[in-house]
């Protein structure tokens, strides 16, 4: 493996750690190097996650956290720094659906999607941000975003995409403020991905109506919906020093979505 795109040694900590992307996203950085502190909700799937990083060689840290309260992220990075070492990376990968219009939809809704979905990325970068600074090594930060952060999705969405777009301009904010110390800050933006979440979705009609699923793959000019490891590449590359010029961007990974307009569908 050549030497730019290794993780070799180094630090890392992924939230939203249990399944899905971020479970995806911890085991591949496992397999290029890196030793991993995982942080997630549900202390159960947080310990399988552990084991397989620990099957590929690599040391775990397997912290239940609550993204959204000070003093667990507190936690977190102090254990991560006094079980795994100094911070070199960080992944921000929690969020939480919410499908409902706008008109109907409630203030609890509205503040727990903006919670865990935004300050639920902030608590953690902060967190990493002053421990990379007291080091003084630099470090990097990347955040999962969606292509619902640029772009309106409808459905539904209102929540979900408002707290994504706030993820994106965190993401750019940080990397001005933090380029100054050698922290890069960057933002994954994938399409759908076929997480436990998305399947489950799909499965009941009441969330998704029937057709829906194949217009979703009429709108991705690869033709399929992605997958989890589909993102775990860019991560590690933008973790990497084949990255280390890269800060501030925004890398989608949604197959052309974003990039086709409504009227080329079904151009041959």
């Amino acid at each position: 493996m050549s030497a730019l795109f290794t993780l070799g040694g180094r630090v890392a900590v992924v939230t939203g750690a249990a399944r899905g992307l971020g479970q995806a996203i911890a085991l591949g950085l496992a397999r290029h190097g890196a030793d991993v502190a995982l942080a997630d909700l549900d202390a159960g799937a947080l310990a399988e996650t552990e084991e397989l990083v620990r099957a590929s060689g690599r040391r775990a840290l397997a912290v239940a956290t609550d993204v959204t309260d000070e003093e667990q992220v507190a936690e977190l990075f102090a254990r991560t720094e006094r079980e795994l070492g100094p911070l070199d990376a960080l992944v921000n990968s929690v969020f939480t659906p919410v499908l409902t219009r706008p008109q109907e939809l409630t203030l609890e809704q509205w503040e727990r999607a903006l919670r865990v979905n935004l300050t639920g990325y902030f608590l953690p970068a902060r967190a990493a941000g002053r421990a990379m600074i007291a080091r003084g090594q630099g470090g990097a930060i990347v955040n999962i975003a969606s292509i619902a952060g640029t772009s309106a999705l409808g459905r539904g969405n209102v929540a979900y995409s408002v707290s994504k777009g706030g993820v994106v301009q965190l993401t750019r904010e940080l990397a001005v403020e933090w380029g100054r110390y050698g922290i890069r800050v960057n933002a994954i933006q994938p399409a759908q991905m076929r997480t436990p979440g998305f399947k489950a979705r799909f499965e009941n009609p009441e969330l998704e109506p029937d057709g829906l699923l194949e217009q979703m793959v009429e709108a991705i000019p690869l033709g399929r919906i992605g997958e989890p490891d589909d993102v775990v590449g860019p991560v590690v590359f933008l973790l990497s020093d084949a990255a280390r010029m890269v800060n501030g961007v925004l890398l989608p990974v949604d197959g052309g979505n974003l990039a086709m307009n409504a009227g080329s569908r079904g151009n041959d």
